[in-house]
């Protein structure tokens, strides 16, 4: 609201010079330096009196409590932003090379090793295979996926004649009655 900024008190310290003369302006400024100083005291002893009656009335244990109930660890929103800003944070992209850096610093050992699995696996399918469906059946390869079998239904033949429906009381209403033909 008041703002004063250095060319508006070069302008007041000109017009008092002029209005109050040199010989006393020292004495001015000093009586209004004095004069601040005793409103600064009065506001601070006002500031700490109204500090003290809200210590003696138990204002600051309230805000005290009400601050640890309302902050965000009390009710569990700081583990849901670290959730979130690990959601956000993640990069499909960052994961992918990372895992692709795993499988190249694997040893030259582990590769021979997976190398030979791989390669057992695909003669055991290839020795099942033609081996026939017998050999299959008495000794399945281990690796070899479980064959799914699926349920047989079991189907009726519809011989008997449709049923025709019971005349209804000529009473009530019914809807119209409709033919093959009609749909």
């Amino acid at each position: 609201m008041f703002d004063i900024g250095w060319t508006e008190m070069l302008i007041i310290g000109i017009v008092a010079l002029i209005v109050i003369g040199p010989k006393d302006l020292p004495d001015m400024f000093r009586t209004l330096g004095k004069f601040t100083a005793k409103a600064k005291s009065m506001a601070r002893d006002f500031h700490r009196a109204m500090d003290a009656a809200a210590d003696d009335a138990g204002v600051k244990d309230v805000a005290k409590d009400l601050k640890n109930i309302s902050s965000p660890k009390a009710m569990g929103l700081d583990a849901l932003k670290g959730a979130a800003n690990q959601f956000e944070g993640w990069d499909p992209l960052k994961a992918a090379k990372e895992a692709t850096q795993t499988h190249e610093k694997l040893s030259a050992e582990e590769v021979a090793s997976i190398a030979k699995a791989s390669a057992r696996r695909t003669k055991a399918e290839a020795s099942a295979a033609t081996a026939g469906s017998s050999a299959a059946a008495k000794a399945p390869a281990k690796t070899a996926a479980p064959k799914v079998v699926a349920p047989k239904v079991a189907t009726k033949a519809v011989t008997s004649k449709p049923k025709t429906p019971k005349a209804t009381p000529k009473a009530t209403k019914s809807a119209p009655k409709t033919t093959k033909g009609e749909l």
